[in-house]
């Protein structure tokens, strides 16, 4: 089987036309390097699929959450379209694997930057809805994103949570620090650990110092969850 075949086989759907998956694997910077004709990168579909996935999860919230006030659907709502998630999502499914992207990118890490993963998950979701309608992308975003939603809320609501559970069992200070800060003014990458009484209890990374807390946050309650 061919690239495309094997990864068709991941999403379980298999494309009418596979160079709507052709393109939605083609990031900017292969474009460009390649040469390849204007609007040939996947920016279009992320566009597209950012819209699909906004009234997939809408729809699915509204009618299996039917106890929930708009501003706790609004804030579950965020958790699962947020970058973060959408790029964990991408990498369950090893999309990094299949990105086309410019050998500088490529050497820069550009297969595991959560941006160009989660840009490259809603890509994916429209061109499944260009090529098969909404239902088949209903299918595929209800498999890959809505099969966890309270883990997905928890990795959302990470900084909040931890600072719950120190305060009620712990009795700790908590403070995040920024331990690295890397890459050009466009593609930048943080990593900051969170400490509770001066111990390391986890590590994140992210676009912004903001993202990297809460990642942080989340492997925190992570190790301190499993060692209680």
């Amino acid at each position: 089987m061919s690239t495309l075949d094997n990864l068709e086989s991941v999403i379980r759907y298999h494309f009418k036309d596979q160079k709507l998956l052709e393109q939605a694997l083609t990031h900017r910077s292969f474009a460009n390097e390649a040469g390849l004709p204007h609007l040939s990168d996947n920016e279009r579909l992320e566009f597209l699929g950012d819209a699909v996935l906004e009234i997939v999860v809408s729809d699915y919230l509204y009618k299996e959450r039917p106890n929930m006030q708009e501003g706790e659907l609004s804030r579950l709502r965020a958790a699962l379209v947020c970058e973060p998630t959408l790029a964990s999502c991408a990498v369950e499914m090893g999309l990094g694997d299949y990105l086309m992207l410019s050998r500088g990118e490529d050497f820069s890490g550009g297969r595991t930057r959560k941006s160009i993963l989660s840009d490259a998950f809603e890509a994916v979701i429209g061109a499944i809805y260009l090529d098969g309608g909404m239902e088949n992308a209903k299918d595929f975003i209800t498999a890959r994103l809505l099969n966890d939603i309270d883990h997905k809320q928890l990795f959302f609501d990470s900084k909040t949570k931890l600072q719950e559970l120190v305060q009620g069992s712990h009795n700790g200070d908590i403070y995040y620090r920024l331990v690295k800060e890397e890459g050009p003014d466009h593609a930048k990458s943080f990593t900051v650990s969170v400490f509770v009484n001066k111990k390391k209890i986890g590590t994140g990374t992210g676009t912004s110092k903001k993202a990297a807390e809460q990642e942080a946050a989340y492997n925190g309650l992570m190790f301190l969850t499993s060692t209680r």
